[in-house]
């Protein structure tokens, strides 16, 4: 079920590379924050599009319109993960106090196990934020079945525990993954380009330059929008698997 899951998010998230640049070009004005929002908003509709749907690869990307109601949305959904973002900030926050009144070993050694608990909860809290979102998308958005605890309880449980948090870690492991392999790509390719650069006397920091340059514009223009789709579509058709 999860590849299945990964690849239908794949080749979704492919159909439509110009709906990767606008994306991409609303997360290079993201610090404007209406940008931000209008991107959250659009992966809402992913999402939306996945939990009511099945796993069958034929399903287009949202249209842009509406901006309003997009924009709407996705003012909901960072509020949503902004909320199940707390408890984990909450428990990082205490064991820095706490270490700050020790010293020597047992401070450092009080740090690294807030930061094992914080990380654990943290994937806790994204997954659940995750489908939070989902069984709002799900109920035609309201806010408050992002936060019903006992229902959302209900549906991992449907699906299985085990499923929902392997297929969430399978995600962060593609995104890194995914995100190396483009760096590490056109880093050799500059690399290379620079090295042949310097044996025929040219400057080879303006190429590194300008494969730096590269490197950030597909991440921001392609790969960054691409993942996010996978993840929204991912975690929806995931939602969607309840018995």
């Amino acid at each position: 079920m999860i590849l299945d899951i990964y690849k239908d998010a794949f080749e979704y998230s492919a159909k439509d590379w110009k709906t990767l640049i606008i994306l991409g070009i609303l997360c290079l004005f993201s610090f404007l924050l209406i940008p931000a929002f209008l991107i959250t908003g659009y992966n809402y509709r992913v999402i939306n599009q996945a939990v009511h749907g099945v796993i069958n690869g034929k399903d287009p990307l949202p249209d842009f319109d509406d901006l309003i109601s997009m924009f709407v949305d996705g003012v909901k959904v960072v509020i949503v993960e902004i909320v199940y973002l707390i408890l984990p900030a909450i428990i990082f926050l205490i064991f820095v106090v706490i270490a700050g009144q020790l010293t020597g070993a047992l401070s450092s050694a009080l740090l690294v196990i807030g930061c094992l608990i914080t990380f654990i909860a943290g994937i806790l809290a994204c997954l659940m934020a995750q489908m939070g979102l989902c069984h709002m998308t799900y109920h035609d958005g309201l806010l408050g079945k992002a936060f019903a605890l006992s229902e959302l309880k209900k549906v991992i449980d449907e699906i299985g525990w085990f499923e929902c948090i392997i297929t969430y870690i399978g995600l962060i492991i593609i995104s890194l993954v995914l995100s190396f392999a483009v760096t590490a790509i056109i880093g050799i390719i500059f690399t290379v380009f620079g090295i042949s650069g310097s044996i025929l006397g040219v400057d080879a920091g303006g190429i590194f330059l300008l494969g730096a340059l590269v490197n950030s514009a597909i991440t921001m223009f392609i790969v960054g929008p691409y993942l996010s789709i996978i993840n929204a579509r991912s975690i929806g058709l995931l939602y969607s698997m309840q018995i």
